[in-house]
């Protein structure tokens, strides 16, 4: 969806607009009679042209309960089609057999976040318009500012270095806990400011300062990474001979794990963990064939239609008959600091 990604993080007006849209069905390739999954049901927009592309059924799935307020319209539009579940995608092996379905013929996944949560204010995900300082996909657990007020400064460097690839990480969390240290920082204005405060704001600079703190404590917050690569795994169970998994990433810790994955995936691999060395010599065949060596990018002319589009990269992969790979975290790139324990 339009926005998904650190490079939205300045928020603004924008439409909901589904990211290489034409690519994803032309990858997916929706068929009458199957069973497809919208791991990031969002505003509807890939939904929508997926059921319009196939007389198909649709499981849609999204831990954000105002998602299915914004697209739950196509539930009543195609009556008996759509099966719209509040969860995280991670889960999808369960939500899929709380629906009847053991298998599916199709995922996709559209990751970050989108324009609807960045343009408003209050869902605290933006530097641009000043709101509490929230950040949760979903309603529940901590917010960011709990996790600003209480982490330690070591950890919270961590987070801004490894998830923000941030490289004055040390002086912004130093900031942050000298800051709280007068009153606890509540806002996303004067989160922004803290760190404007430590890296500083060139005149002619496009991308803010904040953006990659921004998107440390959002990945960290929400545990985007961890999801991301249990969700991989799920669909690679859950899909059929055949079926089609389709990932948009919109920045580099994304994108290297669905990277890792499908190249994992696509050649003969160990038949267990990497840390059970008497499984090692064991190798599965691979589970996926890929349908682009190289990750697909937006057009041109999309990116001048949708600037947020920019950082957006496809990958896909077609499912074989062989058994899953066993889940490896670490090997997929998901860093110790992302990891769910």
């Amino acid at each position: 969806m339009a926005g998904r990604g650190s490079t939205a993080a300045a928020g603004g007006p924008a439409r909901h607009i589904p990211v290489m849209l034409s690519e994803v069905l032309a990858a997916l390739q929706p068929k009458d009679g199957e069973i497809i999954v919208d791991g990031t049901f969002g505003a509807g927009g890939y939904a929508k042209a997926i059921l319009g592309a196939a007389d198909c059924k649709l499981i849609a799935i999204d831990r954000d309960a105002e998602a299915f307020a914004l697209g739950g319209a196509l539930v009543q539009r195609y009556p008996g089609r759509v099966m719209a579940v509040l969860g995280c995608y991670s889960d999808m092996e369960a939500i899929a057999a709380s629906e009847g379905f053991a298998s599916v013929d199709g995922v996709t996944l559209d990751l970050g976040v989108s324009s609807m949560q960045l343009d408003r204010a209050e869902r605290g995900f933006s530097f641009a318009k000043d709101g509490p300082l929230d950040m949760r996909m979903g309603a529940e657990g901590p917010t960011a500012s709990d996790l600003i007020n209480a982490l330690a400064e070591e950890e919270l460097a961590e987070i801004i270095f490894v998830l923000g690839e941030e490289r004055r990480a040390r002086a912004i969390a130093r900031a942050i806990v000298k800051r709280r240290g007068e009153a606890p920082i509540t806002s996303t204005g004067e989160l922004a400011d803290i760190v404007v405060g430590v890296i500083g704001r060139k005149r002619d600079e496009t991308k803010h300062p904040a953006t990659r703190t921004f998107q440390a404590l959002r990945l960290y917050l929400n545990a985007e990474l961890d999801e991301l690569a249990r969700g991989l795994s799920a669909a690679e169970r859950l899909l059929k001979a055949g079926g089609r998994l389709v990932v948009v990433t919109f920045h580099s810790l994304e994108d290297r794990i669905a990277k890792r994955f499908f190249a994992s995936r696509s050649e003969p691999g160990p038949k267990g963990s990497r840390h059970l060395p008497e499984a090692a010599e064991q190798t599965l065949p691979p589970s996926f064939q890929l349908l682009n060596r190289r990750p697909l990018e937006p057009s041109k002319e999309e990116i001048r239609r949708n600037p947020r589009a920019r950082s957006a990269r496809l990958r896909a992969g077609e499912r074989t008959g062989a058994a899953a790979h066993p889940l490896d975290l670490g090997t997929l790139g998901v860093p110790r600091v992302a990891q769910l324990m």
